[in-house]
Order: structure tokens, then sequence, then C-alpha cells
């Protein structure tokens, strides 16, 4: 389905402040509905949702506010754990980024236990994290200081990877345990092996300044990113160089995401604030981009887990973007 012309949002939430980040888990959380989190200039705020996609009872978009956390400082990212559920003994952790450059852990059992300790920091802007996706136990995180760091959930600085400039994205994969992606700003992307504490893999984009990149969920092999105005994609079998490369968008490209739905599919956004600065939702089998988003979006972008259907976070509101490929 080739979008000829931008569209509204299929469903908006609306929040009390600018949402800087905003980030669905991508975990089964052991209830019907998918946790999601988002994050302002000094709070951050828990919810579910539903969607009328995957329940013919809901009408359009059932969302519902579970917690919100005090911070102390601008929320830049965020990060689920898989120990987070929502079953009979209820338990929420993910981990957070603030503009102290400081890492924050919070738990909570949505009743008495409301709990955050700081368990580390940069030297200068965090800019991604991650937790270990086999069970929860290290975070990964990479900052405009140029390095890679590991910490446990303590706080100890397990290992510390140097880099060549900023690290933009961090992606830790439930297929390749002992891996990390690491993309930098000067367009190189190393794949370190976490156990000899060694890069065994690059690929890199040719252009500056790469933004943002991820690693393909449905498939080990796939690696996309922006840089400049291009999204790029590589198979990391084949080539350390893009096996495509399009024009995305036209003042800079700051996102990269791929759907957990379906490993052809992903989401580009441009520069919070700028002229154009939409959306775009991309299938590798169309030339086009097959959504482009009507308004202008802010910050922040992440794929629902089995939905083709993502969220952009913006000026006082959530917005979804939903996609019938």
């Amino acid at each position: 389905m080739k979008q000829d012309s931008p569209r509204s949002a299929t469903y908006t939430v609306e929040c009390e402040d600018y949402v800087y980040v905003v980030e669905f888990s991508p975990f089964e959380c052991g209830k019907a509905e998918t946790l999601i989190a988002y994050g302002g200039s000094s709070y951050i705020v828990i919810g579910t949702c539903r969607f009328q996609e995957e329940d013919s009872e809901v009408e359009g978009i059932e969302y519902k506010s579970l917690r919100t956390f005090h911070h102390g400082a601008r929320v830049d990212a965020i990060a689920w754990s898989p120990e987070s559920r929502l079953d009979a003994l209820p338990q929420l952790r993910f981990c957070t980024a603030g503009g102290d450059q400081k890492l924050r852990i919070f738990a909570s059992d949505l009743r008495d236990r409301n709990e955050f300790k700081a368990i580390g920091e940069h030297t200068d802007y965090i800019n991604d994290l991650v937790y270990d996706p086999r069970d929860g136990k290290q975070i990964a995180s990479v900052s405009d200081d140029h390095t890679c760091r590991i910490w446990d959930l303590d706080g100890n600085q397990k290992a510390s990877f140097m880099l060549r400039s900023p690290g933009m994205s961090v992606c830790w994969h439930h297929e390749e345990a002992f891996k990390l992606m690491v993309a930098e700003k000067s367009g190189v992307i190393r794949f370190y092996d976490i156990i000899a504490h060694q890069a065994i893999l690059s690929v890199e984009c040719g252009q500056l300044p790469l933004m943002s990149a991820d690693w393909c969920l449905g498939n080990t092999l796939k690696v996309g990113a922006v840089a400049g105005n291009d999204w790029i994609i590589w198979d990391i079998s084949r080539s350390s160089c893009p096996q495509e490369k399009r024009p995305a968008h036209f003042d800079r490209a700051r996102k990269f995401r791929w759907s957990r739905a379906n490993e052809n599919l992903f989401a580009t956004t441009g520069y919070p604030g700028k002229i154009n600065s939409q959306i775009h939702i991309h299938h590798l089998g169309h030339p086009q981009p097959i959504l482009l988003g009507a308004t202008s979006v802010g910050s922040g972008l992440s794929w629902h887990r089995t939905l083709p259907l993502c969220v952009t976070g913006g000026d006082r509101r959530l917005s979804f973007w939903m996609t019938e490929m």
C-alpha cells in the first residue's frame, strides 16, 4: 500500500508536557496489554496500550496510565528490562539516561514499592542504552564521551569499549547474546564480542553524521541506519558496504527503527522541530515510503511488539502510526 499523500496519526494520547523519548516494551508482559514508557523534562510515565487491531472490543486505542516517576533531569533514553511483568505479581523495571549524564534504574510493584537508584554515569551526554535481553542483569550504554560501557545492576562497570567518535546507538540481540552492536556518529557500526572484549565486525555508511542505527529483531543479518538525509541497509553476511541506500528526509534524518513484527518494515524520522520533520514508514519491497506522517514529529520512535504500529513523541502528545503492511 503506497501512501500518495501525508496522513494524520492513527491514534493519539494527550500528555502533560513535551515528550522527549517513548518506548514500547519489547518483551511479553504476562497480560494482553503492551507496556509503554515516555519521558519529559523531569518525569517518566508508565502505561499500557491496547488497540482495536488486536482486540475487536477496543474502540481505537485503550490507554491506561499506571505510574508517574519523578526523574530530576530531562529523560534522554529509556530501556525496558525483560523482568517487567503485569501478571499476578506485577513488577516494573526499566533504566533511563538523563540529561545530567547519569543512568538510573527504576523498580515498582505498582503498590508500595517504588524505588530508583543511580547506577553510573558518563562524562558527556548518553545517547542510547539497552538491557541484556536474556535475563536483564546487564545494561549497555553509549555516549558522546566516545565510550560504550556495560554495567551490572549495582552500577559496577563490567566492560568499556573506546570509540572513535560519539556513540549514537547500542543494540543487544536476543539471538546473539554475546555480541553488542554499537553505531558511531562517524558512520561506522561495529559488533563487539563481549566475552573477548574486542570488535569482530564492522560496516560503514560512507557519510556523516550517522544519527541512529538498529539491528533487525527478525533477521540478525540486517542492520539499518540513518546518516545525513539517507536511510541505509546492510546485509552483514555479504559485505561491509550498504546493500541499499535512499533519501529519507529533506533536512537530515534523526531516528531509524526496525519493526518487530515484519523484518522488511522500518521507520525513520526527521529532526524534531524542523520543517518536514515527518515520520516515514518504509518497506524494503517498495521504492517509496508506504506511510508519510502529516504532522511534524518530536522525539522518540518505537515499534509495538507484535503489531505493524509505531509511536512517536512530541509536544504534549503521543502519536501512533498503523500501517496495513
